[in-house]
């Protein structure tokens, strides 16, 4: 019972692999949230050799379905007690316009709602244990971002820096209306931007599409590796200085000032709020 408890989105590979990795060695029990179980089972088996833990668990989580994130959610809550750390970390670039199972836009419904469902269905679990920490792991594209109220979805003039700068600024912007309120909680939440990280981000979930961009991607010098880009993620998530910080943006493990659109509080209520409607949740917490 006083293992901590920690869930990684994203976990199967590039920086979710490596924060499962190290929150393991560090004696957490870790919950490797992966949408294909197929490559899940590899990243499973490679966490358990590299760390020689015993206590990780795969289970299955596709972002892209609102039905998939409540099947999680009532899966985990049945075995586990409580939540000590959630990492939002799973993410995707859609190059092409496409669309999750709900038809919502790709980029957005994974890497901005499916995480706020996620994190919002996970809240009692959070607040069962002692201390708790939620954190989202935006990008420094948050700062060319836009919420597109008329069109969140980008039906018209779709394009992938559009879309991906979006879903960035909605991870900041919910990381801050969360906090605010969960102020009187025992929960934290934080984002951050982990630097320019190679991984698979780019590559389309289902045809494959974009493999070979990313690959010449990954080889650019001035990439991080996934374990360097995981450092500030385990930093919020286990070190003592940040207990009690809250509503904020770092990056290399140190507060950021964030730039006016990250700050607009209309724009945060309007994003909170479509959300709710969005994945069938009540406004307020419950």
């Amino acid at each position: 019972m006083n293992t901590k408890i920690a869930i990684v989105t994203g976990a199967n590979s590039g920086m979710g692999l490596a924060t499962s990795m190290e929150l393991a060695l560090q004696g957490y029990h870790v919950v490797m949230a992966c949408r294909n179980e197929e490559r899940g089972r590899i990243a499973l088996k490679e966490a358990i050799t590299a760390t020689g833990s015993k206590q990780i668990e795969l289970m299955k989580l596709d972002l892209g379905s609102l039905h998939s994130i409540r099947s999680f959610v009532s899966e985990f809550t049945a075995i586990h007690p409580k939540l000590d750390v959630l990492i939002n970390n799973a993410g995707v670039i859609c190059l092409r316009r496409e669309e999750t199972s709900d038809g919502f836009e790709m980029t957005l419904g994974v890497n901005h709602l499916g995480h706020y469902l996620l994190t919002r269905l996970l809240i009692p679990s959070l607040k069962a244990a002692a201390e708790a920490r939620i954190i989202n792991v935006s990008s420094g594209a948050y700062k060319a971002g836009k919420i597109h109220r008329e069109d969140p979805n980008l039906k018209k003039r779709y394009h992938v820096i559009k879309s991906y700068s979006q879903s960035k600024l909605a991870n900041i912007l919910f990381t801050r209306e969360l906090a605010e309120r969960l102020q009187e909680t025992n929960i934290t939440v934080n984002a951050l931007h982990p630097g320019a990280v190679g991984t698979n981000i780019g590559i389309n979930r289902t045809t494959g599409f974009g493999t070979a961009i990313m690959a010449m991607v990954r080889k650019i010098p001035s990439f991080l590796t996934p374990e360097e880009g995981a450092r500030t993620a385990i930093y919020l998530a286990v070190h003592p200085e940040v207990k009690g910080i809250t509503g904020e943006y770092f990056y290399e493990q140190e507060i950021q000032e964030l730039k006016p659109n990250a700050l607009d509080k209309d724009t945060a209520a309007f994003l909170w709020n479509w959300s709710a409607r969005q994945t069938g949740l009540p406004i307020e917490l419950e």
